[in-house]
């Protein structure tokens, strides 16, 4: 197998110099990260035990696939067969946390990674990932290093109950009270830990643990979040042929590190990747599948594939059926870049209509820890994107983007058509209206932020300034992906939780509260 370029390389791809993150940065607060309109992003994992090959560098690149899932923080634990665990995170983009002296102290056979944006716990170094907890330190009995994706809608109870046994934490996130119910397990193998804990977890959780001789990868029983299995070959510094085994968000993960997609690891299942190559156990059954409906619109990548879905292709389906719900008269097809591409070209097709780029996007805001001065602040969303009136002038255009949540981008960009000439401006969205917060691993702002939430689409259609609005139907989203709400989790929809208890659920900052004077926070 040709292995990916080197790290140097990819940093040199990216705007210029690969700077170093300061550590332990504090929180941005530039208006791009404050006064964003679209759902947040979740969290990556990876997890990789492969013997012969460069698992520190292999994680890198995997992480860098997955950078879209999470950019408060970026984490890798390695260890070669029955070593140490070294674990490296920081806040900030992959590019900015790891150099290849980083990578080169991470050697070993097998390690697991994580790129974030928090759900639980708010964005400090503390609560990066992977964690780590060693053996005999705040009541652990086995060494772990974990990371996550999802979120535990009966963390506040769990919490409890491990700080009433002498259990103590040196962070304010649900994922190390999954690591700590592993570690401190008095059960001899992890995988038997697992299973014990698995059914006790309520929520979404696509976790990989790693011990000094194994990555364990399991899957909450609902499947809400994704979590893909894949193989790669043998190196010739392989000490055998034998076939390795690696696990991510996302199959594009997979491709980008060489590996083949095999198959997505279940609901409920515990997948254990060791010396032995791969094993399997199914420790729950039965539960209702409610695979996250979102991650076909906005959150995955267009080139990974899900439920047997590439999603490039599921997305142009949205926007045939889109332009199918609500034709209208227009001279010309725009999308909201990156998020509205692919609806818009499968708009543009079924409408018969040109398609072109209304807007320049530049793909750098973020990435900066710089708050621009009130001079550009004035300017708002032209940071972000800059209209072409040249190709928009006296146009009748249809706008394609994936959702709106506030509404506060949709606005400005509705009055940056306008002022550069636009004569129409038509709204498609390839989501229905969000109008319910999501409790396992997104961030959409309260239901009261939510600009459809109370109101009819005509009635956000005047709020945000366009001559029409149509949103995809919840009928329309299912054709397109071909599934059905018997399997999928549309809550944020249709506001039906696929999970019992989920209306009491506890809020992002919910650890970094006081619990009662009995059970405070412990930061060991």
């Amino acid at each position: 197998m040709r292995g990916p370029a080197s790290v140097k390389t990819a940093m040199a791809s990216l705007e210029g110099p690969a700077l170093k993150g300061p550590t332990r940065p504090t929180r941005p607060t530039e208006p791009e990260l404050e006064d964003r309109d679209g759902p947040r992003d979740e969290c990556g994992v990876f997890g990789i035990y492969a013997p012969g090959h460069d698992v520190s560098q292999l994680s890198f690149f995997a992480l860098f696939a997955l950078q879209h899932r999470g950019q408060e923080s970026a984490g890798i634990a390695a260890a070669d067969r029955g070593g140490q665990i070294i674990t490296r995170r920081e806040l900030g983009l992959v590019s900015q946390v790891f150099t290849e002296n980083d990578l080169s102290t991470l050697a070993g056979e097998l390690a697991i990674g994580h790129v974030r944006y928090s759900t639980t716990g708010s964005n400090a170094w503390e609560n990066s990932q992977p964690v780590q907890r060693s053996v005999g330190t705040r009541g652990s009995q086995r060494e772990v290093a974990l990371a996550h994706n999802g979120n535990l809608i009966n963390a506040v109870e769990l919490h409890n109950e491990l700080l009433a046994k002498g259990v103590t934490f040196s962070s304010t996130s649900d994922s190390e009270i999954i690591a700590a119910l592993i570690a401190t397990h008095p059960a001899e193998r992890v995988e038997d830990a697992i299973a014990e804990v698995l059914p006790r977890l309520k929520g979404a959780f696509s976790t990989v643990v790693m011990t000094k001789d194994r990555v364990v990868a399991f899957r909450d029983p609902h499947g809400l979040r994704p979590l893909a299995l894949g193989t790669l070959e043998p190196t010739a510094k392989a000490r055998d042929d034998t076939v390795r085994y690696c696990v991510a968000s996302e199959s594009c993960a997979l491709d980008i590190i060489g590996a083949k997609f095999l198959r997505d690891v279940q609901p409920g299942e515990v997948v254990t990747l060791s010396e032995e190559g791969c094993s399997s156990k199914q420790v729950v059954e039965g539960a209702r599948k409610a695979f996250c409906v979102f991650e076909y619109i906005y959150f995955a990548r267009p080139d990974s594939r899900m439920n047997d879905q590439v999603l490039q292709v599921a997305r142009g389906r949205m926007g045939e059926i889109l332009w199918r719900e609500a034709p209208v008269e227009a001279d010309l097809v725009i999308a909201v870049p990156d998020s509205g591409n692919p609806a818009a070209r499968g708009l543009a097709r079924a409408a018969g209509l040109p398609q072109d780029d209304g807007f320049v996007k530049n793909r750098y805001v973020a990435r900066t820890f710089i708050q621009p001065g009130q001079e550009l602040r004035k300017h708002g969303l032209r940071l972000k994107f800059n209209p072409l009136p040249e190709v928009i002038a006296g146009k009748r255009l249809v706008v394609v983007d994936d959702s709106i949540v506030r509404g506060n981008t949709t606005r400005q960009i509705v009055q940056m058509l306008r002022d550069s000439g636009a004569a129409e401006v038509h709204m498609r969205i390839s989501a229905p209206p969000i109008k319910h917060p999501c409790h396992y691993g997104i961030d959409m702002s309260t239901r009261e932020e939510m600009i459809a939430h109370g109101r009819t689409t005509a009635e956000v259609a005047g709020e945000l300034g366009c001559d029409s609005l149509h949103y995809l139907s919840m009928e329309g989203v299912y054709e397109a992906v071909r599934g059905t709400r018997a399997t999928h989790c549309d809550a944020c929809f249709t506001g039906e939780y696929p999970l019992d208890g989920t209306g009491e659920a506890n809020g992002k900052y919910a650890l970094e509260q006081p619990t009662g004077p009995s059970l405070p926070l412990v930061r060991a």
